[in-house]
């Protein structure tokens, strides 16, 4: 941020890129976005440093942010989490190397198989039975995975799940050292984590080696910057390789000086910021279980393993008891009432409350699920309930994508093996991955979806209405 301000100062005649030219070139983008913001839109040059290569002011930047997070070091990431994610399993693994990972991960880590070669060896999680979201890792069954997979380079853990759901983090890492492997953590909801105080466990504290953080999320950034940390004998110049073999070679200076000023302020504020977010958290859920037929939950969940710890600063909601499905109460808060929340899926919402927000939102909020209790309840049986669904896992993700391939209707495909994914966008984990066995259960699940208005996304075709299936395998 400073050797931006200083590079303002300095009245320099811009005859590079951008061609908006401090916004003089484009007004109307200037007056949209602020003269202010584009005098800053500026390119990699000596003053300014390069992300590719960094040697000035954003190696400083680097080494305070991993100072904040106890770090060895911390990458400024502007291509999302979603890259951050994908530079770690490709400095881990290569093509072959088996990496164990639950199945209910975002889809940019099976995007990073497909980019690698790497081989998935999957942990189910459970599904709680009464609110149907997915669970942690178990212990036991990540130490059966890897005892199995002793050859295995890495481990992927989510820390949190997008319901603030935690597994035993430190448990799961020493045992994983224990073999040898790399512990890899997808923090993208856990940024507070390292700044709040009664929170979870991060994956520095722990001794993890990896972590993909979304600054973005928690963090106050702004949307596609974030943070790639790194931990023991990692290797920082050839992580630095594998980001840039997929990161964009002109790195956006607003996103580097959003993820630099906003560290500063979690570096010196973060344990104020958080209590406050903590404590709007606890009223918000505390006034909608008040209400009746809602249930927004919290550590009473824990159960010292699959819930291992849970992020209070998340306000989960479910909806099943006023026959509403989650999404269906999303879809009526944004369109009756102007607020949007983070996502619904088939059971439940999730309100994402940062310190931005005010009280007499949440307030707004809390009335506002009042009234569509008041006014849209019906039976809870009409909401459908399933159990976790176990992929029939037949080839890689990256054999799959690549495979010969062949479109058949969806409603026709049971039996064969996808060569895509289909999943739905928020949260973007995965109810179909290359590679799997479509089966009717899936295709119930994918309908029931559709029906009740969730956003699909990942095959080729954009309605969802064709799928991809790999052309020589069929039943």
């Amino acid at each position: 941020m400073e050797a931006l301000n200083q590079y303002k100062s300095m009245r320099v005649v811009p005859f590079d890129v951008p061609g908006h030219k401090r916004g003089r070139g484009n007004p109307e983008l200037a007056a949209f976005l602020g003269e202010q913001c584009l005098s800053m839109d500026v390119n990699s040059m000596k003053p300014l440093d390069n992300l590719c290569h960094p040697v000035s002011v954003i190696k400083e930047a680097e080494e305070l942010a991993a100072q904040a997070f106890n770090a060895k070091h911390a990458f400024f990431m502007v291509n999302g989490t979603t890259s951050a994610v994908q530079a770690m399993i490709m400095t881990a693994c290569k093509a072959g190397d088996k990496i164990i990972m639950p199945r209910n991960v975002h889809r940019s880590a099976i995007n990073a198989l497909i980019l690698s070669g790497a081989v998935p060896i999957y942990v189910n999680p459970g599904v709680h039975s009464e609110l149907g979201i997915p669970l942690g890792m178990a212990v036991k069954d990540v130490e059966q995975a890897i005892l199995e997979n002793t050859d295995a380079k890495a481990i992927l853990i989510n820390n949190p799940t997008y319901y603030g759901i935690c597994s035993n983090l430190q448990a799961l890492t020493d045992f994983a050292h224990q073999h040898d492997m790399l512990v890899l953590v997808d923090e993208a909801h856990g940024t507070h984590f390292y700044f709040g105080d009664n929170l979870p466990a991060s994956a520095m504290s722990v001794g993890a080696d990896m972590a993909s953080v979304s600054m973005h999320k928690s963090g106050g950034s702004l949307t596609q910057s974030s943070f790639l940390l790194i931990n023991n004998d990692v290797s920082e110049g050839y992580t630095r390789q594998i980001i840039n073999l997929t990161q964009t070679t002109s790195g956006s200076y607003l996103l580097l000086s959003s993820l630099d000023i906003s560290r500063r302020s979690l570096a010196l504020n973060g344990k104020e910021i958080f209590q406050k977010v903590a404590e709007m958290a606890h009223y918000t859920r505390t006034e909608i279980n008040k209400i009746g037929g809602y249930y927004a939950y919290s550590k009473e969940l824990i159960n010292g393993d699959t819930i291992f710890d849970f992020d209070v600063t998340k306000l989960s909601v479910d909806t099943r008891d006023i026959g509403l499905a989650g999404i269906e109460v999303y879809d009526i808060l944004r369109d009756e009432y102007d607020i949007q929340i983070e996502f619904g899926d088939i059971g439940n919402i999730l309100a994402y409350i940062s310190v931005g927000d005010r009280h007499l939102d949440l307030e707004r909020l809390v009335a506002a699920l009042a009234e569509i209790k008041r006014r849209y309840s019906k039976n809870k049986n009409s909401v459908f309930i399933h159990d976790y669904i176990r992929p029939q896992v037949a080839f890689t993700p990256q054999e799959a994508f690549y495979a010969p391939k062949q479109k058949l209707p969806i409603s026709e495909s049971a039996g064969y093996i996808s060569s895509e994914f289909v999943m739905c966008y928020p949260p973007g984990i995965p109810i179909l991955a290359p590679g799997e066995r479509i089966t009717e259960e899936i295709l119930d699940f994918i309908q029931y979806s559709k029906d009740k208005g969730c956003f699909l996304t990942g095959t080729e075709d954009s309605d969802i209405a064709n799928i991809n299936v790999l052309k020589e395998l069929a039943k």
